[in-house]
């Protein structure tokens, strides 16, 4: 799901004169120093299922590798903040196929499995990197509040934004990465082609001024060395191990996910002509209609869509969402339930059904929105909406207490300290002294005012 524009103006901190920011895209200080986060259930669920076999294979725990997508046209992909992969929607939309994607991603893991962000920047980690990225990607959580622009996070600092050099390799690096992606490619019997193909894209841009050049080039190095050890590997080791038809029916709907929510309606037709009746066209307009506000023709689209894969939960999200920003609650909430029912585990599923049962003003329909934010937030803490939604619910059940604690928990996660502490001090008042809640409120006012 896509959720409405949130700004935050994050306070940065300066060690030596120069202002860090952890998850900085390279040249941010051109686009007003804003980095977009998008979260979206069905995408994120595809891009972890090609990111899992290659953090095992690189041993790495995939449940601690956190994967974010940036609202961003240009073809980038970076890690940062220790085991963080920041893939660039334009990345995802230009790509060819799902190998090329998969191949960065095992060229990503390559830099995080070796280290390399944390290799002499361990004291600029430690002092502002945990704070930074925890705001940044708490402030791009919002869930389902509105017209379906992406999340945004807008960064300013009084000395500047650091430079695109927080976030660039040397050409060794460059190297080892590629060697420990290819490795993880071969271990997971999949083919190395499309990380090539991928190069050779980025080596036709070697030749542009920089200015003109994506910001992936000038982050990662390429070397004529590089694409010819890719390529002499890629002969040595041909592999027909290329994506099922599933992975690519996969990629081509979050393709044309991304296309309906982010590119003008002109693209949207341009890229998907009437003629073309596949799923992910069908999608891709729906997704556009409902951009333009265009129910009549949006929601025959997405039931078309259900009744052709009824076991589908994003369908009968997207169908919810359509329904519930158009002010139809309680007719979205059927749609919503249907999406959790069939996907149980998805934090941010839940999430967008409690938001709608929260809105009804329902006794049951609020203690349901509950059992599903308080099972969100065991996957989310760090997501400051979930902590909101809670607040809300717990006020609708006259739970004042934990309603302030929730609210203190959001401050927490967005950095907003004065807040934490008013909220924590408030939430103290109202709970039991001693109890869970109480203990948490005095945790918050021991330890918030320590964090850098």
């Amino acid at each position: 799901m896509f959720f409405r524009s949130i700004r935050l103006v994050l306070t940065l901190l300066v060690l030596a004169g120069l202002a860090l920011v952890g998850v900085e895209v390279p040249d941010a200080r051109a686009q007003g120093n804003r980095i977009s986060l998008i979260r979206d259930a069905e995408i994120e669920t595809i891009i972890r299922n090609y990111a899992t076999p290659l953090f095992e294979a690189a041993e790495l725990d995939p449940e601690a590798v956190q994967i974010h997508l940036v609202n961003d046209s240009r073809l980038n992909a970076f890690v940062a903040g220790g085991q963080r992969l920041f893939l660039n929607t334009g990345l995802l939309m230009r790509a060819d196929n799902a190998s090329q994607v998969i191949g960065v991603i095992a060229h990503e893991t390559g830099h995080i499995a070796g280290g390399h962000l944390i290799r002499g920047q361990e004291a600029l980690r430690n002092a502002s990197m945990q704070t930074l990225i925890a705001a940044i990607i708490g402030v791009g959580v919002g869930i389902a509040t509105g017209s379906g622009d992406a999340t945004t996070a807008i960064l300013s600092g009084g000395s500047g934004i650091a430079t695109s050099n927080f976030l660039q390799f040397s050409r060794g690096q460059e190297a080892a990465a590629d060697q420990a992606g290819l490795t993880f490619l071969n271990d997971t019997q999949q083919s190395a082609e499309g990380f090539l193909a991928f190069l050779e894209i980025l080596e036709k841009q070697d030749l542009l001024s920089a200015s003109r050049q994506d910001p992936y080039l000038r982050t990662h190095p390429l070397t004529r060395n590089r694409v010819s050890f890719v390529r002499d590997y890629v002969e040595k080791h041909p592999s027909d191990a290329m994506p099922s038809t599933k992975v690519e029916e996969a990629f081509r709907r979050m393709q044309a996910k991304l296309i309906g929510f982010i590119e003008p309606y002109r693209r949207v037709k341009k890229r998907y002509p009437k003629s073309d009746t596949s799923i992910e066209a069908r999608y891709a307009h729906a997704i556009a209609y409902y951009r333009r506000e265009d129910l009549d023709h949006a929601l025959p689209l997405i039931d078309g869509l259900i009744a052709a894969e009824p076991d589908n939960p994003y369908f009968y999200e997207l169908r919810g969402q359509m329904l519930f920003e158009s002010g139809r609650i309680a007719d979205a909430i059927p749609s919503y339930k249907n999406s959790v029912r069939l996907q149980p585990g998805s934090a941010l599923l839940r999430m967008g059904l409690a938001h709608a049962q929260l809105e009804i003003m329902d006794q049951q329909e609020n203690r349901d929105a509950m059992e599903h934010l308080l099972y969100a937030v065991e996957k989310e803490r760090d997501n400051p909406q979930v902590w909101q939604l809670l607040a809300i619910g717990y006020g609708r059940a006259e739970a004042f207490g934990m309603s302030a604690l929730a609210l203190a928990e959001k401050a927490v996660t967005i950095g907003d300290k004065t807040t934490a502490i008013q909220q924590a001090t408030r939430a103290q008042k109202m709970l039991p002294k001693g109890s869970p809640g109480w203990i948490r409120a005095q945790d918050i006012k021991i330890t918030v005012p320590l964090q850098p």
